[in-house]
């Protein structure tokens, strides 16, 4: 054992299992540990990493900006954070963009938008949030509580009240729910990530939006783990033509630095006033810097070349030997094995790939730009680990 890897386990909180790998150094998809060993990297930091490890243009933009000022207040101005707002909303068509540091947080604020929504033009009795089985939301005790899996709350109780789930495949009982709850939010993902790669139902997707449009309920979109071209279009919702009013975002935004953002729509751009909400990091120049590289480089033949490496993924693993399904959308994907998931991913770091699991599955996200090559060499090293 390295000295690293003894000074983690003395100091460092044990809530991650981590694999017996410490990783040094990389350049885009691929990375080295400790001995010089090259991996494939199939994970981009959990859909992190969106144009790879030390991305040249992304390097340069962080650095220039941590030459000029690292942090400021939001008490002042500063131009990256006010550039990255002005990019996300041109991008998505909404108006106004509240910024955190990671996806909890961008989940969190949307939560207190939908409720002083509510509040303030139905009464203080319309709380309820709306969240699918099966769902992930974030680890603070808040996004924990609108998290749709029993085994995240079993030993954080009592949980924030005014949650409640409700199974994606039965979209006919939405609307019922909705009334009966009060609520004043619908809040989905359009793939279940840590839910296990599994693509939220056309019908449900569609049905939310018509309800929140009918009944003045606000439709939070979470997209920490989809958005920033991960499905193949810019948000995964842009899927299926709807526009909700709150889109959370986080991951692949900052390109490995910790920002989120609550992007808002016309009907609760104003919802929050001053003294509303904050966050002393949010909205980072250097954090700011970085995410205006990585968005400003997602344009449509980037977005067309995810599509194309998700087709890529299918004609290379669907049919073979030991692959039982694959599911997901663009560049996130999970791909169902007859072999233990976790026994699948163990076997591939042996063999130089780095891929996660989700639930019962090995999950694949790796950067939006990784070469054709690199990824046949890695899908092609799944396939036999599956195959033997």
């Amino acid at each position: 054992m390295s000295n690293i890897k003894e000074l983690d386990k003395e100091y460092v909180a044990g809530t991650y299992a981590r694999f017996p790998v410490e990783i040094t150094h990389g350049k885009g998809s691929l990375v080295y540990d400790e001995n010089g060993k090259e991996y494939i990297d199939m994970g981009s930091g959990i859909g992190v990493t969106a144009f790879g490890v030390a991305d040249d243009e992304w390097q340069k933009a962080v650095t220039e900006q941590i030459s000029k000022v690292q942090h400021m207040s939001n008490l002042y101005y500063t131009e990256p954070c006010a550039k990255l707002a002005e990019l996300l909303c041109k991008k998505t068509g909404l108006k106004k963009v509240f910024f955190g540091n990671s996806g909890a947080e961008a989940n969190e604020c949307a939560i207190k938008v939908a409720r002083k929504y509510a509040a303030e033009k139905k009464g203080a009795d319309h709380y309820t949030i709306i969240t699918l089985e099966n769902s992930f939301h974030g680890r603070t005790l808040t996004t924990l509580s609108a998290t749709g899996q029993d085994h995240y709350h079993e030993l954080f109780q009592p949980l924030t009240p005014g949650f409640v789930h409700i199974d994606s495949s039965k979209h006919e009982e939405l609307l019922p729910l909705v009334k009966s709850t009060k609520a004043a939010a619908i809040m989905i993902e359009i793939i279940q990530g840590e839910g296990g790669v599994l693509n939220t139902p056309k019908e449900f997707i569609e049905e939310a939006y018509r309800i929140s449009q009918e009944e003045d309920v606000v439709l939070i979109i979470d997209e920490v783990q989809t958005g920033n071209g991960r499905s193949g279009e810019f948000y995964a919702y842009m899927n299926y033509g709807i526009k909700p009013d709150v889109v959370t975002t986080a991951k692949g935004l900052g390109g490995g630095l910790p920002i989120g953002a609550a992007i808002l729509g016309e009907r609760v751009e104003n919802v929050l006033g001053f003294g509303d909400h904050g966050s002393t990091y949010g909205g980072n120049p250097v954090c700011s810097a970085g995410a205006v590289s990585v968005i400003s480089r997602i344009d449509e033949d980037l977005l067309n070349d995810v599509k194309r490496k998700n087709k890529l993924v299918h004609d290379t693993l669907e049919g073979k030997k030991g692959i039982l399904s694959i599911s997901g959308m663009g560049l996130m994907i999970g791909i169902e094995t007859e072999k233990k998931a976790s026994d699948v991913v163990k076997a591939c770091i042996e063999r130089g790939v780095l891929c996660l699991t989700a639930k019962n599955k090995v999950r694949l996200l790796p950067a939006l730009n990784i070469p054709d090559e690199l990824l046949l060499k890695a899908l092609n090293v799944i396939s036999d680990i599956c195959s033997e």
